[in-house]
């Protein structure tokens, strides 16, 4: 029986398929049981079906694995967006239609051997942050069913943390693309306004929207991300942006005040956010605290102000003809765009607001990213049920902003082994600032992780690999230790490898080195017993990490295979 991980990266994906261990056809149908098994979770809208995907996969045979960064690889499609031969919907039946073309986005993504596997649950026409606002089921929360998926791209984010797919594409107006990954450990990635085509997305604010993408990690994002984008002349929103640059900004900015944290987990998310900051200011950047009234000022322009009347614009017609299809909270907050009071003045009132607000900004985060809580608590579904307006205006308290003040997002989970109650910052930069956010968000996730160096069966292809690869531990390469080591074989069964640092003689011992997080090490040191135990180990590099060492008592009652000089070679001998 073949393994398959928990949840699928696309890196395990193209490693298993490059050492021929894995099929398209194989994963394509490990996942469909996995959709069958999690039907009751409402993730789906039109559901994987072997008819629809088989000829993508059969048109991987055409490709190159190694020119195409996607080949092969799943992913699920937020059902706003267009795939070609299926319906969207946009979690209205009746508003369905059978799209011609796919998405820009989606073409591109195929284009590269992504695999669509179909499209998923959203709140009704993008108009939501909960995930439960639709006549398709309320999408229950990857790790707590009782709770909020989070909105409105709820499917997709739940469809990735579920192991469903390696990627899935969302929307994000107000915080769409953000909110879901904070409540299912994930990491969503919201780029600059137009970075990515709009085209053959239904509009929800079609100045404001933005489709985004989840994954499990930073990394995956930016693959996805390098591909997805891109100027598209048929969309009058697209623009074009230079190369993406990572570095480090000169200031990261927090807010000086106290922040509101609500619901019944109130006081777990507060100590977070703390936790959080503690590993903000380890970062080393200077830190400059800011009155983050001014962000609040413009969130409020989305709702309170007359920029809703652009969701009506779009879908007034629709709901006026169809009233019994849509959502009653839907239409509620749809048809408050259509209110007499939102005249031509208000609109250019609020436009001037906003360009006075964003002048500010544009000052304010020079060279700088600002760090906000991605959400400052959640909700379970019943009491969302119970008051559905405060509970999804509460869950865009700090997302709200973000467009509006034509911005670029990140939200990254504070720690990524949380399965209990997942809590996420977002770093939020200038349109012109992506490659700030990203190396931000990698330092900070880098601070939660360590390298483990492995010389035996923890190795690619050996025994013990799934040990690491069910912890997420992520293959960085293959490598040497310095000049300072000898390899013996130690008398167990399986045969195992010791390591051990000898000050003559030594030899350089070729190990693979991971990452991995710091709280999964501790699970990982459970299954190590004596003589072997976790140590620090000079690679070739002069670079120190963690790694497997071994008690020197047993050298003397072991094999010598330091000529050798690796495990698996000793073993293909």
């Amino acid at each position: 029986m073949k393994y398959f991980p928990k949840k699928l990266t696309i890196t395990w994906i193209r490693n298993s398929y490059k050492s021929g261990k894995l099929t398209p056809m194989e994963l394509i149908k490990e996942i469909m049981r996995r959709v069958e098994s999690n039907d009751y979770r409402n993730i789906w809208i039109a559901k994987p079906s072997m008819e629809f995907i088989k000829p993508y996969i059969d048109n991987l045979a055409i490709k190159d694995i190694e020119k195409c960064p996607l080949w092969g690889i799943p992913f699920a499609i937020k059902d706003n967006i267009d795939v070609k031969g299926l319906i969207t919907t946009a979690g209205c039946e009746e508003y369905g239609y059978l799209a011609k073309e796919s998405a820009f986005v989606v073409k591109k993504l195929i284009d590269a051997g992504a695999i669509p596997l179909g499209k998923t649950n959203l709140d009704q026409f993008a108009t939501g942050l909960v995930g439960t606002r639709s006549p398709y089921g309320e999408v229950h929360n990857a790790l707590n069913e009782e709770l909020i998926s989070g909105g409105s791209s709820s499917g997709s984010a739940v469809s990735v943390a579920l192991g469903e797919v390696a990627f899935a594409l969302g929307t994000d107006t107000a915080g769409s693309g953000r909110v879901p990954a904070a409540l299912n450990a994930l990491v969503g990635y919201k780029p600059s306004l137009g970075a990515w085509s709009t085209n053959g997305v239904v509009p929800a604010c079609a100045s404001l929207d933005c489709v985004t993408v989840f994954a499990n990690n930073l990394e995956e994002v930016e693959v996805v991300n390098s591909v997805a984008r891109g100027f598209d002349n048929k969309c009058c929103w697209s623009k074009e942006y230079d190369d993406i640059v990572k570095k480090m900004p000169k200031k990261i900015c927090l807010p000086k005040e106290d922040l509101e944290f609500f619901g019944q987990y109130k006081e777990i998310y507060k100590v977070k956010w703390y936790e959080a900051l503690e590993r903000i200011v380890s970062l080393g950047i200077e830190i400059n605290y800011i009155d983050y009234s001014i962000f609040q000022e413009a969130a409020s322009i989305l709702y309170d102000g007359p920029w809703v009347a652009e969701r009506w614009k779009d879908l007034g017609d629709f709901v006026k003809s169809n009233s019994g299809a849509v959502f009653p909270v839907t239409k509620e907050v749809l048809q408050s765009g259509g209110k007499a009071e939102n005249t031509a003045v208000k609109v250019f009132e609020a436009m001037h607001k906003l360009q006075q607000y964003k002048m500010i900004v544009k000052d304010l985060l020079k060279d700088s990213v600002i760090i906000m809580p991605t959400v400052g608590g959640t909700f379970t579904r019943d009491e969302v049920r119970e008051n559905p307006i405060e509970t999804n205006s509460l869950m865009g308290k700090y997302t709200n902003h973000c467009n509006l003040l034509n911005m670029c997002a990140v939200a990254v989970p504070e720690n990524t082994d949380d399965t209990v109650l997942p809590f996420g910052i977002t770093i939020f930069g200038l349109a012109k600032d992506e490659g700030l956010i990203l190396k931000t968000a990698e330092e900070f996730l880098e601070k939660e992780s360590v390298k483990l160096a492995v010389c035996g069966l923890h190795m690619e292809d050996m025994e013990l690999e799934s040990q690491l690869i069910e912890l997420d531990a992520e293959l960085i390469g293959t490598t040497k230790t310095s000049k300072d080591y000898k390899l013996i074989k130690l008398n167990t069964a399986p045969e195992k490898p010791g390591l051990i640092r000898v000050k003559n003689n030594g030899k350089a011992i070729e190990v693979q080195v991971y990452r991995i997080s710091k709280s999964k090490l501790g699970k990982f040191l459970t299954n190590i017993t004596a003589p072997l135990g976790i140590g620090d180990i000079e690679l070739e590099s002069g670079e120190i990490v963690k790694g497997f060492i071994c008690e020197g008592y047993v050298e003397k009652e072991s094999e010598d295979i330091s000529d050798y000089e690796s495990f698996k070679k000793y073993k293909n001998r």
